[in-house]
């Protein structure tokens, strides 16, 4: 991990803004402050650590509740006042127990489309640990993993139909329920979202890099 602090721009007060991003999901987790000291130690531990300006303090980010932030990549915007960081939470963010501090709703006129996969995930896992009576998801779970790969066929058999009739619509919904039917048998197999982003990684980016090193 590289970064040039001297091109940084802290304010008045030695401060930048640091967001924290989760960095499989790309959920929003926190907006926090560094100042030169928190940098460098964050930049050294691949943990963040902040500056508080109540406590006028340094703050290592779970260093009392375990819920660490393992830093993957740190940049900067145009300005060079503000910092995007991308980790790995290893517990909430906020103090409340909630996953990000940015879980109070002010506006919502639709959920956004990133947010969909792991709402769709957590459906799953919900319907499997409280099974819900007419409920497809509990109903695919009583009936088996043969039942779950039966469907997985057939998805994908209507996927090739879709492409074959040059149907894009048909095909968006076809991809759509095929996704589904494989995330339901994910969950039976112990298969996560992050494993499959895992093997992506190392075929598609990891190797094309050492392809070029």
């Amino acid at each position: 991990m590289e970064i040039n602090i001297e091109a940084l721009s802290f304010d008045e007060n030695g401060l930048i803004p640091a967001i924290v991003q989760n960095a499989e999901t790309g959920k929003v987790l926190t907006l926090a402050y560094m100042n030169e000291e928190a940098l460098t130690k964050t930049i050294q531990t691949k943990e963040t650590w902040f500056f508080s300006r109540k406590r006028q303090a340094l703050w290592n980010k779970g260093k009392t509740s375990g819920n660490k932030q393992a830093v993957k990549q740190i940049t900067y915007d145009c300005d060079a006042d503000a910092l995007l960081i991308q980790a790995d939470p290893l517990g909430p963010a906020c103090h409340t127990g909630e996953e990000s501090c940015f879980h109070n709703t002010l506006v919502k006129e639709a959920t956004p489309y990133f947010d969909i996969l792991p709402q769709v995930v957590d459906k799953i896992v919900e319907r499997r640990d409280h099974p819900v009576d007419g409920s497809y998801t509990t109903y695919l779970f009583r009936e088996g993993i043969d039942k779950i790969l039966k469907k997985v066929g057939e998805e994908s058999s209507e996927v090739i139909i879709g492409a074959k009739n040059n149907d894009q619509q048909e095909v968006t919904a076809e991809i759509a329920d095929l996704t589904y039917h494989t995330l339901v048998l994910m969950n039976v197999l112990g298969v996560s979202v992050s494993n499959i982003k895992q093997e992506l990684y190392k075929r598609h980016v990891q190797k094309e890099g050492q392809n070029n090193g």
